[in-house]
């Protein structure tokens, strides 16, 4: 079986998830002994063994929702958003003297991959509503190297999930050098997910209850709070993410 919560899991994160996924694994009474962190996301997510992992929005609904059965979505208690949504936060050089993302018009975005609501489908939905479509695309791999690009000027404005945001501010000093310049509209949050052969309503019960079982310090360094049952049905209905340039 596998189990993996690599989403959210930068290393200062990474005991408390181990801690997360052995309340997890108690309160089920099975599974792997450990969370597994060196295979690809792609891979964890279509396994047939898989036990749990949590995805992204837009490859559950483009790619995995026929393919995996949802088991909840986590709420992280975001300002402004409902239980289990979250939002993007569009981030540019403190220095920079833009003003508006009117401004940004023909910019560069620094985007963690095209697959991703939060670092591709949001911001350039909401870019494109500002009248503000960036001029290129930097794919960065993960949203603190989108931080890192817009800080040391490859990029100009980057889409950040707001945890990751909000984790960064926490753990890594290259927030000194951004300023949010706009927030999009929330949208449902990151889902857990399991193989179609297991159990997902039990499986929601059981991490729910986990959730409850961590101590005030795992709760605080993970911002979770408790399990929402958001329907397939809101993640499918969001609009199509416009198709991904090649990376440049």
């Amino acid at each position: 079986m596998i189990a993996s919560l690599g989403m959210y899991d930068m290393p200062a994160l990474q005991p408390a998830n181990d801690r997360f996924w052995q309340a997890i694994r108690a309160r089920l009474g099975h599974g792997p002994e450990q969370l597994t962190r060196d295979r690809d996301l792609w891979e964890i997510w279509q396994a047939p063994d898989l036990l749990l992992a949590q995805t992204c929005g837009l490859p559950y609904r483009s790619r995995l929702h026929d393919r995996v059965a949802l088991v909840g979505t986590p709420d992280y208690g975001l300002p402004d958003c409902p239980p289990g949504y979250y939002r993007s936060v569009l981030v540019v050089r403190a220095g920079d003297r833009r003003a508006t993302l009117r401004d940004f018009a023909g910019a560069r975005l620094a985007c963690n991959e095209g697959l991703s609501q939060s670092g591709w489908a949001a911001p350039m939905a909401h870019l494109a509503g500002n009248n503000a479509r960036p001029g290129a695309i930097v794919f960065t791999g993960a949203h603190a190297a989108s931080a890192r690009a817009v800080a040391t000027g490859q990029a100009d404005i980057a889409g950040i999930d707001a945890l990751t945001w909000a984790l960064l501010l926490r753990h890594d000093p290259v927030t000194r050098d951004l300023r949010v310049i706009a927030q999009t509209e929330p949208t449902p949050g990151l889902p857990y997910i399991t193989a179609q052969t297991q159990d997902a309503v039990r499986l929601a019960d059981q991490v729910a209850a986990a959730i409850g079982d961590l101590n005030a310090g795992d709760k605080h360094t993970l911002h979770i709070r408790g399990l929402v049952a958001i329907p397939a049905s809101d993640y499918l209905s969001l609009p199509p993410a416009p198709p991904a340039p090649d990376a440049g």
